[in-house]
């Protein structure tokens, strides 16, 4: 099975930065989405970016990117969180992941084991109740790649204490951890279900 990693948004993409301009989403994303197929590869696990250079690509040209690959592979898009505008510091904190309003059992399956890992890490999951563990969204890169399928959003860029951890080693660690080991713990558990 081959994981496409998808970072978020391009360095040309209006706002998507925290309000001090410390955290760019477009090099942050780039830089985790780096250190998870590092991870991966260093796993055995076939990963690679479907965007790799920093210019933002359409929508349809990722999934177009995608769906060329095949059903054989899931999709993570990384991004961060914002509540406002970016122009001033919000209160909204935390980790969240999305799937498609068609999302298929094995992206629920997938969403599920990276919010189990991020709350075994005690981080803040942000999420719909209790009992359910991701978000159900139109995003359309999850709508319209024919393979399971996640968005993640790792904080809040416009929260200053989540920009702080964001910017650490230590979050930057803790955000590639949280994305390596939920997708191994899915691949186990996918081949345990063939």
């Amino acid at each position: 099975m081959k994981i496409l990693i998808d970072n978020g948004h391009g360095k040309e993409t209006p706002g998507k930065c925290s309000p001090d301009g410390r955290l760019k989403e477009y090099a942050y994303t780039r830089e985790i989405a780096d250190r998870l197929v590092t991870g991966l590869q260093n796993e055995g696990i076939d990963a690679q970016r479907i965007v790799p250079g920093e210019n933002d690509v359409a929508l349809f040209e990722r999934v177009r990117r995608v769906n060329a690959i095949g059903k054989d592979a899931i999709l993570v898009s990384i991004h961060c969180n914002a509540m406002g505008s970016g122009a001033e510091w919000m209160s909204a904190s935390g980790w969240s992941v999305f799937v498609g309003v068609n999302a298929s059992m094995n992206s629920k399956r997938l969403a599920r084991q990276l919010a189990q890992v991020a709350l075994n890490r005690k981080v803040k999951v942000r999420r719909p109740s209790p009992q359910k563990l991701y978000w159900t969204a139109n995003f359309y890169i999850c709508q319209k790649t024919n393979c399971p399928a996640v968005l993640v959003e790792n904080f809040f860029q416009d929260n200053k204490e989540d920009v702080e951890f964001l910017l650490s080693e230590e979050g930057k660690q803790c955000v590639t951890n949280i994305l390596l080991e939920g997708i191994t713990n899915y691949l186990k558990e996918y081949q345990r279900n063939m």
